[in-house]
């Protein structure tokens, strides 16, 4: 880091005794997360949401927690607000700082669904109603482990009925270490019908790494991007050949770790014991191997 002269210049001149005795206040979280948060995506932006998670809990002034009732896609986890599936580490090796850690852990006997029983219970945040914003660029550093069968995601939603108003995925993974996906689902084309892609990792890397992981959304293109690579670009045109636009509106962010369920099935095949999800895996969830570690979370406003 360079000094500035003027600091510089400053640093020669004979401190005062009142001043050799005044101690620097120490940084607010909020000035920690500005200085280690840099511009993304080119000049011209501002820093609209950060989350360093460089505290020992979940600001709720930001986050929101899932819990129980909520249930999608055959999923084999119940989401539950506890310290045993939303985890912080002071600091990790590779991150800057602080870490979130959304985990899933065994316990049967433990969801109130009768129709789900789920035998495990994971970590599911997002900031609808505190955060929400209308284009722009959205990242975050993540690192996911290396399990079959296992579904962590950053991704974007809008309000009302689904997929009326837009879901962008900017990452979503299925266990398999050597890709992860992107995808928009919208009215036309949502599910399995959802315009997506793969993004295959270079020799030498993989999910297991620390990659950040960021979209661009514009009013006529969205953009996907991995470590500042861009991986998948959709033009409003292309989607409208599908369906209706549904990226105008405001969006809100989620972090989550299901396991299992129909996206992991699809690829994996797997029934039996876990839709989705071999025997394996949940042993390794058991003895509490798995996480998904991330680092920050960031959006900027749209470029001008």
């Amino acid at each position: 880091m360079k000094i500035a002269p003027l600091l510089a210049a400053l640093a020669l001149l004979p401190l005062t005794a009142c001043e050799q005795a005044a101690e620097t206040a120490p940084q607010t979280e909020a000035e920690v997360d500005a200085a280690q948060a840099q511009p993304g995506g080119g000049d011209g932006r501002t820093l609209i949401f950060s989350d360093e998670f460089s505290g020992d809990s979940l600001d709720r002034t930001k986050w929101n927690v899932v819990g129980m009732d909520f249930w999608v896609n055959d999923e084999e986890q119940a989401y539950l607000d506890s310290p045993d599936t939303i985890q912080f580490l002071s600091e990790a090796e590779g991150a800057d700082g602080g870490v979130l850690m959304l985990r899933p852990v065994y316990r049967p006997g433990e969801d109130t669904r009768e129709d789900r029983d789920a035998d495990f219970l994971s970590g599911r945040v997002n900031t609808r109603g505190q955060f929400e914003f209308t284009y722009g660029r959205a990242e975050a550093r993540i690192r996911m482990p290396d399990a079959t069968g296992v579904w962590p995601a950053f991704w974007l939603l809008g309000n009302g009925e689904w997929p009326d108003t837009g879901e962008i995925d900017i990452t979503e993974y299925i266990g398999e270490a050597d890709w992860t996906g992107t995808a928009l689902h919208g009215p036309g084309y949502a599910g399995d019908a959802g315009i997506d892609d793969r993004y295959y990792f270079p020799e030498g890397s993989d999910v297991t790494d620390w990659h950040v992981y960021a979209v661009e959304w514009e009013a006529d293109v969205i953009r996907f991007y991995i470590d500042d690579v861009m991986t998948m670009r959709i033009p409003k045109a292309n989607v409208e050949f599908f369906g209706e636009w549904a990226f105008d509106n405001p969006k809100y962010l989620i972090l989550n770790f299901a396991v299992g369920g129909i996206f992991p099935r699809k690829i994996n095949g797997i029934e039996e014991p876990y839709v989705g999800m071999p025997q394996e895996t949940a042993d390794r969830i058991e003895a509490g191997e798995l996480a998904m570690e991330v680092d920050w979370v960031r959006v900027y406003s749209a470029g001008e």
